[in-house]
C-alpha cells in the first residue's frame, strides 16, 4: 500500500511539474519568430486572411509572425509541411473549406483529424460570380443565356480540382443547366489573374479575394453566393435571386497548429486571435473585403470542421469529382 501511495504521489508531482512547465512556456511564448503556413499561392483568399492575421499576431505577440506560402495539390503540400512540424507553437496553419474538401479528394499524407488541434475559426464569406468586363453580359441571366447559346465555349477559372472555386462552379453549372468549361489553376491568385487578363471568361471565387478588383473595375460582379446580399455589394443580387434559385456557396477560414502543441500555448493563441477578431478594425477590414468575422473557440471549431468535411464529401461524391 505504501508503494502505491508513493507511486501515486510521484505521478501527482510529475503532472504538477508538467503543468507548471506548460504555463511557464505559455507565459514566455514566443521567444522567436512564428511561422504561419498559408497552403496556397499569393493572391487567394487564404493568403489575404493569413497575411492580415500574421500582421496582427506580430503586433500582439511581440515577435514576427512570418507568412509562408506553400502552395500545391489543393493545399495538401503546405498542410503536410505543417503537420510534420514540431508541435511547439512556432508553426501555425491557415485553413479554409479546402481543408474539409481535401479529405474526400486525396489520399492524404496526414490524418486531418489527428494531425492538428483547432485554435479558432476566423471568418466566413460568400463566393462571387465575376466576369471579365469584355464578356458581353450584365447579369447572371444574361450569362446563362450566352452559355446556352454557345455551349462549351465559355470558361470558368478555378483554384484547382476540388477547390472552393471548383465546387462552386460545378454547383452553378448543375443548377443553371449550362455547359461551361472549368480551367484549373494552382491557386485562387493565378485563377484571378487569368480572369483579369481576359484569358478566362469568369470565376466563382471568394468575394474577399475579388473585392479589390471589382472596386477597380478589372472584373464585373454579377451575383454573390450568400443567402442574402453582401453588405459590401448591396446593389449586386445574390446568385439565387439573379437566376439560379437555391444557389449558395460560402467559404471560411481558420487557424490550427500541429497536434501536441501545449494547451497553455493554444489558449494563449486563442486569446490573442480572439482579441484580433473582436476589434472594430478587423471587422471593418473583413467587411470591406466582403467577408465577416465568424469567431469559434477550439471546442466549437473542431466539430465544425467535422460537419464541413461530411457536407463537402457528399457534394464531391454526387458530382463524381476526382483529383488529377
Amino acid at each position: 500500500m505504501k508503494t502505491k501511495v508513493k507511486n501515486f504521489s510521484a505521478m501527482i508531482v510529475v503532472c504538477a511539474v508538467a503543468l507548471c512547465c506548460g504555463v511557464a512556456a505559455a507565459q514566455s511564448y514566443p521567444t522567436k519568430p512564428v511561422r504561419l503556413i498559408i497552403p496556397f499561392p499569393p493572391g487567394g483568399s487564404n493568403d489575404i486572411v493569413g497575411r492580415f492575421i500574421a500582421t496582427k499576431l506580430t503586433e500582439r505577440l511581440g515577435k514576427q509572425v512570418v507568412a509562408d506560402n506553400r502552395g500545391g495539390a489543393g493545399g495538401v503540400i503546405g498542410t503536410e509541411a505543417a503537420a510534420k512540424s514540431e508541435p511547439d507553437g512556432y508553426t501555425l496553419l491557415i485553413i479554409s473549406s479546402a481543408y474539409a474538401i481535401n479529405t474526400s479528394l486525396y489520399k492524404l499524407p496526414y490524418d486531418p483529424v489527428k494531425a492538428f488541434t483547432p485554435i479558432a475559426k476566423l471568418g466566413t464569406g460568400p463566393n462571387v460570380f465575376a466576369v471579365h468586363p469584355g464578356v458581353p453580359v450584365n447579369s447572371v441571366k444574361e450569362f446563362i443565356a450566352l452559355a446556352k447559346a454557345k455551349p462549351g465555349q465559355l470558361n470558368f477559372a478555378a483554384a484547382g480540382v476540388g477547390s472552393f472555386q471548383h465546387l462552386g462552379s460545378e454547383l452553378f453549372k448543375s443548377m443553371a443547366g449550362v455547359d461551361v468549361g472549368i480551367v484549373q489553376f494552382k491557386g485562387g491568385g493565378p485563377a484571378m489573374i487569368d480572369v483579369i487578363g481576359g484569358h478566362t471568361d469568369a470565376a466563382l471565387g471568394s468575394l474577399i479575394q475579388f473585392m479589390p478588383h471589382i472596386k477597380s473595375g478589372k472584373v464585373k460582379a454579377l451575383g454573390t453566393g450568400g443567402s442574402k446580399r453582401s453588405v459590401s455589394l448591396p446593389a449586386v443580387p445574390t446568385i439565387a435571386e439573379a437566376g439560379v434559385p437555391g444557389y449558395e456557396a460560402n467559404n471560411w477560414w481558420g487557424i490550427i497548429p500541429p497536434a501536441g502543441t501545449p494547451r497553455p500555448i493554444i489558449d494563449r493563441l486563442y486569446q490573442e486571435v480572439s482579441a484580433i477578431l473582436s476589434s472594430t478594425e478587423t471587422q471593418k477590414v473583413f467587411g470591406d473585403q466582403g467577408a465577416e468575422v465568424d469567431k469559434m473557440n477550439p471546442a466549437e471549431f473542431g466539430p465544425y470542421i467535422v460537419v464541413e468535411t461530411a457536407k463537402w464529401g457528399k457534394v464531391i461524391k454526387e458530382a463524381n469529382i476526382k483529383a488529377e
